[in-house]
């Protein structure tokens, strides 16, 4: 495959052809990118981004690779692992830190070193950039988990380059968090960096926290380590929860070729080893008729669907 010119301005070692995107989601699904570049830092994002406009080719930046199912056919263009991950901690609690930090090694650390805001999301995969993206949260705090908790509430400000070109620092007013939903579902807007300002407390009480987190979590949701999943792969409804509407349709367990409906939660499919993505999107839909037919209730998919299928 003849290198696009602009290209040349990317480290070449970080720079793949035709590199399989399978090993770099949570579902372990997914053909090969034309491209695959491996961003290191904020600038060297912003730098690939820039290749590919000038080259004219589509791009996708890609974290940890979780809620989304990447096409049996690949992605045409060029992918970005965004791999970012500097980060700093100040004296009052002011956490700095690329986009492509894993928000679990951020929670770890933070806790350890007595600050909390971030304490509610571990186990959850993710990176800061993809946190912003869909305002990331969990039901928390334990032991009564009476109200979600979204990264929104810790969140200072971020620096992005914007579907134009022009990097930028902005606040939550911009950003517009809603539930799973952000100004970047609306915009091709990239974060490169962001601020949380966390709080002080008790390091105990927050390892404590962590576990009851980890447990209550892993209580009701698949390990990804042994069943590969992309997460929730439908939208909440409200008061009705849509892994109950499966569940009631006898759903728990069904499967297409080697996807799976979650015995544990029906609003996940895993992977049971080789399952395509032609697979999932057939259950997908066999869920939504099944569900529409018995409650009348539409189905819509929270996942995001990259690439050509």
């Amino acid at each position: 495959m003849t290198l696009p010119a602009p290209f040349a301005a990317l480290a070449p070692s970080r720079l793949r052809a035709n590199a399989p995107l399978a090993p770099y989601t949570t579902f372990k699904i997914g053909g090969p990118a034309d491209w695959l570049y491996e961003a290191t830092s904020a600038d060297d994002l912003a730098a690939a981004i820039a290749a590919a406009r000038a080259a004219g080719l589509p791009w996708f930046v890609l974290g940890l690779g979780a809620n989304i199912l990447v096409g049996d056919k690949g992605v045409r263009g060029l992918v970005i692992r965004n791999l970012a991950s500097a980060h700093t901690l100040s004296d009052d609690g002011l956490l700095w830190s690329e986009s492509g930090a894993v928000v679990q090694d951020l929670v770890l650390e933070t806790a350890r070193a007595g600050w909390s805001g971030l304490e509610h999301y571990i186990g959850i995969p993710s990176t800061v950039g993809g946190a912003l993206w869909q305002n990331l949260h969990f039901l928390s705090p334990a032991p009564e988990r009476e109200r979600t908790m979204f990264i929104s509430e810790v969140f200072s400000d971020c620096e992005i380059l914007t579907e134009d070109g022009e990097r930028r620092v902005v606040d939550a007013e911009y950003i517009q968090f809603g539930y799973d939903d952000t100004v970047f579902h609306h915009r091709r807007d990239i974060v490169l960096s962001a601020r949380f300002q966390l709080s002080a407390d008790d390091p105990a009480r927050l390892h404590r926290v962590l576990q009851e987190n980890l447990s209550w979590r892993g209580s009701r949701h698949p390990w990804l380590q042994v069943h590969p999943s992309a997460g929730s792969i439908f939208k909440k409804i409200e008061g009705i929860g849509a892994g109950r509407l499966i569940d009631q349709c006898g759903l728990k367990g069904f499967r297409v070729g080697d996807a799976q409906i979650s015995h544990i939660h029906a609003n996940i499919l895993v992977n049971l080893g080789h399952a395509t993505a032609a697979d999932v999107r057939t259950l997908i839909a066999q869920a939504q008729h099944a569900v529409k037919d018995r409650f009348g209730h539409e189905l819509s998919v929270e996942i995001g669907f990259v690439g050509e299928f």
